[in-house]
């Protein structure tokens, strides 16, 4: 369990962690780059499902690790911040994608959604990889 804790949280980062290196180059794009740009995460959601996944891992993992109190509140911590990224997702980066129609209509707000949408995948970077840690640190007790 420990294991697949660590691995399925590892796996659930790669993706908001391609997000947030890729920022600093889109952020600025002109509307007609960005927009192509996009195109490139069609297909994308199926990598959503990890976080489901990662937080049954850590769940799983905080039931193995219940004896051990500070493993325990690392594996909750960890089910926790996966929790944090989906609510995030549902606040900000989806309705960025449901207003753009997954980046195909252009809307007159689109850098004000650009701008959400690429944060709130940077945000969703930073909570992942806390989630790993304590995910890691959890399993290495």
């Amino acid at each position: 369990m420990r294991f697949l804790a660590v691995i399925i949280t590892g796996l659930a980062l790669m993706a908001p962690a391609a997000h947030l290196l890729s920022l600093p180059n889109k952020i600025g794009m002109a509307k007609a780059d960005y927009f192509v740009a996009q195109q490139a995460y069609a297909g994308w959601w199926i990598v959503g499902l990890l976080l489901p996944l990662a937080f049954l891992a850590n769940i799983g993992n905080a039931a193995v690790l219940r004896a051990d109190g500070p493993a325990l509140m690392l594996s909750i911590a960890a089910a926790a911040l996966i929790v944090l990224n989906l609510a995030i997702f549902v606040t900000f980066t989806r309705p960025a994608n449901l207003a753009t129609e997954n980046w195909t209509v252009q809307p007159e707000a689109w850098e004000s959604l650009r701008r959400q949408w690429e944060y709130s995948h940077a945000a969703n970077a930073a909570v992942t990889f806390l989630a790993f840690c304590c995910a890691t640190l959890a399993s290495i007790r």
